[in-house]
């Protein structure tokens, strides 16, 4: 193992730069030369590499977002595409490959093993906390403490004028940001796309914290909740209870910029240091995290096809704390 390809890949996560520093750092220091990848698979098909040094990753560990950049291959989609991406690997005497990003990152890597050959390692890196094998994924933490900041905003407007506020976070498959928001925030309901929430039934509930003179309330809507985003479960609310005063916020893509926080830099080193002692190791196919603070092994056909959701005594604890 003397030359390692690096690249990010699908949607940016805080703490991505925090691990690319971790791989090239623990690399060199194991004498291996590592060539960083701009743009995803669509840089490694097209040749798009330079050699990363120590001076390359210094002063990035807080900074949000990938210096390597990260796009979305159609071309790699394709077996031609990853061909073209095997045979620079090869032509360029690539030993070994790590990739960081998500299931669609994963399931380009388990291509790249499975029809050609190639050695490579994956690193969790999406805010969505979804990726099975791994107790959190890079950017996770700090996504939900932007989203409970821009929460606790919306509280003091909330509460100033006795408003009902919708607020919708990332989540389309999965509500760990929504369900860990909503609890941190001491919200009053959590949509989760996992949960079969009935409309219905919030409604009764909000009838009753009216009856209670409770004059305010929170409810965070994770985006691919089976009931519709905030705009449309706020509209539905409004039909039913036209005498409370209803606003929507969207905090979108503010969950995926910023400085990331401490714990997303220190899981994001230790993962990066786990891949470069994996690759040496003569582990391949395999997508690493880190379960109760050691370091864990998954295949990249477990991590894309097991699921994995929030625990149902952190969503009955939910609910309990917001009565």
């Amino acid at each position: 193992m003397k030359r390692i390809a690096l690249l990010t890949s699908g949607g940016d996560a805080p703490g991505m730069n925090a691990a690319i520093r971790a791989v090239v750092r623990t690399a060199i220091y194991k004498n291996i030369s590592v060539f960083g990848v701009n743009r995803g698979y669509s840089g490694l098909i097209d040749g798009d590499v330079k050699q990363l040094l120590k001076p390359d990753v210094a002063n990035i560990i807080h900074k949000g977002g990938t210096i390597l950049k990260t796009a979305r291959s159609e071309a790699f989609r394709t077996p031609e595409g990853r061909q073209k991406a095997a045979e620079f690997l090869d032509a360029f005497e690539i030993d070994g490959l790590v990739v960081i990003g998500g299931n669609g990152t994963y399931t380009g890597a388990k291509f790249l093993y499975e029809e050609h050959g190639v050695n490579v390692v994956g690193l969790p890196g999406t805010i969505d906390n979804d990726i099975f094998g791994t107790d959190f994924t890079i950017g996770f933490d700090t996504a939900i403490n932007t989203a409970v900041e821009a929460v606790d905003k919306i509280r003091d407007t909330a509460d100033s004028h006795s408003r009902l506020f919708f607020i919708e976070v990332m989540g389309r498959h999965s509500g760990y940001i929504a369900l860990h928001t909503g609890i941190a925030s001491g919200s009053s309901y959590i949509f989760l796309p996992e949960v079969d929430n009935s409309v219905e039934k919030f409604i009764e509930l909000l009838k009753k914290s009216t009856r209670r003179n409770k004059l305010f309330n929170l409810v965070i809507v994770a985006e691919g909740n089976t009931n519709g985003g905030a705009t449309e479960l706020s509209k539905r609310c409004k039909e039913e209870l036209g005498e409370i005063d209803i606003k929507t916020a969207i905090i979108g893509h503010l969950q995926r910029g910023g400085s990331p926080t401490a714990s997303d830099r220190i899981l994001s080193s230790k993962l990066g240091y786990y891949a470069i002692n994996a690759l040496l190791d003569g582990k391949t196919n395999v997508a690493i995290g880190s379960v109760n603070g050691e370091p864990s092994y998954t295949s990249f056909e477990d991590a894309i096809t097991k699921k994995k959701s929030p625990q149902n005594f952190m969503i009955d604890m939910a609910e309990i704390l917001a009565l």
